[in-house]
């Protein structure tokens, strides 16, 4: 329906794209804002970034009805999230608090409209792919260097981000937060979970070209990248690093495995050995560690188990549609059920909140979004024999799965700075895994 909308106001329009300079290099543009994003996502407010968002989708929707030929392509997954945009829709109508809800609103279709909007320039700009993760991975890096140098710097705490009441003087971290705003260690490093695998996608990408040199500093860079997240303090972020970790073993297994057997089994172990090494003897990292097992005993644990249970009680009553979208909807809807002292912005948990927010209907749609999405990148990735689309397509869905299984224990998810490198992710895999829709 929206192409043949697209390809009327294109015939109409096709003089003024034939002779308007503005328009033939309205790509170009797109390209520039696309980067924009992710450079300022390291210093300026989310509304500054989300301003740049809005820029990107109005240049997109400039193109699709000017540019002969332009069109939306729809794949499986696609309709899976149209299904939770019109079921978040219907749960904005039914908000007891319209106005909070539709601010939450206008931010998911600022999300989703980049998605769409990035997926349709890399359909025509498939090489440029390489340079947009090289862009997200040069962003984590300057971060994990920033990051890297506060610890030695000593930065104290802008608020209340450990109990260190049960803590001995050498035990209590300090934690890093970089320049993201607003500046918390646990932005930070859910920042590190998206786009860390950019990291070690652009150095195996540059290793295939027989660029060793750069793909060894590529490597180095995703290495520091890595000391920095444990340096957040961000107990959610390790277990995404391990899931980082974890999936590029899996897909290295496919071309080490056979021939270099021992080698693989080398560097798997190694890893494993320092990263057991450093918790043992740095006794700060110990301590976050061990936190996270200490389960009541932790006030942060404590404060989560709160959320989550108030949380399911307002799904309970509010299961069909929800309460409506948005932090600021959640949270006055939540002074409602919450235990006394024990305020929060949010559920803490991904599926959580977009069950109590838009009901169990849209929790289905976003779950078959993203198991279709992660089914059929798998299935690409055990059968493809295009190395560098691999190397691609595997960076895009771990990123994909660490920051889903991050957002299980956390709420910075839902920041501008995560929020556009997941739909990128997104919108990359979709570029790479047309061919293997087609043929299927």
């Amino acid at each position: 329906m929206f192409n043949k909308l697209f390809e009327f106001s294109q015939e109409k329009l096709n003089y003024l794209y034939e002779n308007s300079l503005f328009l033939q290099n309205i790509d170009k543009l797109i390209f520039i804002s696309i980067i924009a994003i992710f450079i300022t996502s390291t210093f300026l407010s989310s509304d500054v970034i989300g301003f740049l968002a809005l820029i990107t989708i109005f240049l997109t929707i400039v193109k699709l009805l000017t540019h002969k030929g332009a069109g939306i392509d729809v794949k499986t997954y696609d309709i899976w999230l149209l299904a939770y945009f019109m079921i978040v829709v219907i749960s904005l109508f039914g908000s007891t608090l319209f106005y909070l809800s539709f601010k939450g609103f206008l931010k998911t279709v600022t999300y989703l409209g980049f998605y769409v909007s990035i997926a349709n320039y890399l359909k025509d700009h498939k090489n440029h792919i390489p340079y947009i993760l090289g862009t997200i991975g040069l962003c984590v890096s300057f971060e994990s260097i920033i990051g890297f140098m506060q610890n030695f710097a000593q930065v104290s705490e802008i608020s209340t981000w450990q109990d260190v009441s049960k803590l001995n003087p050498e035990e209590v971290m300090t934690r890093v937060y970089g320049t993201l705003k607003p500046l918390n260690p646990n932005l930070l490093g859910g920042y590190f979970v998206a786009g860390i695998p950019s990291l070690f996608a652009v150095s195996a990408y540059q290793f295939c070209g027989k660029f060793y040199k750069s793909a060894l500093v590529w490597g180095g860079l995703g290495v520091l990248a890595c000391i920095t997240l444990f340096l957040t303090g961000c107990r959610g972020s390790y277990i995404g690093l391990m899931v980082i970790l974890a999936g590029i073993f899996a897909v290295s297994a496919k071309y080490l495995w056979q021939n270099y057997k021992k080698i693989y089994l080398s560097i798997i172990g190694a890893c494993f050995a320092i990263m057991t090494f450093a918790i043992l003897c740095v006794s700060s990292l110990r301590a976050r560690v061990l936190s996270i097992f200490a389960m009541r005993q932790d006030s942060s644990n404590s404060f989560r188990f709160n959320v989550y249970h108030s949380s399911i009680e307002m799904f309970k009553d509010n299961w069909l549609l929800g309460i409506g979208i948005g932090n600021q909807n959640f949270r006055e809807i939540y002074g409602l059920y919450m235990k006394t002292g024990f305020d929060a912005l949010s559920a803490y948990n991904i599926f959580l909140e977009i069950a109590v927010e838009s009901g169990i209907f849209a929790l289905i749609a976003f779950l078959g979004f993203l198991i279709t999405l992660i089914k059929d990148a798998v299935k690409f990735i055990i059968k493809s024999a295009d190395t560098k689309r691999v190397i691609l397509v595997s960076a895009v869905i771990i990123s994909i799965c660490a920051v889903m299984i991050h957002g299980m224990v956390d709420t910075v998810f839902f920041r501008p700075q995560i929020q556009f490198v997941f739909w990128t992710m997104a919108a990359i895999a979709k570029t790479e895994l047309k061919q293997l829709e087609q043929s299927v």
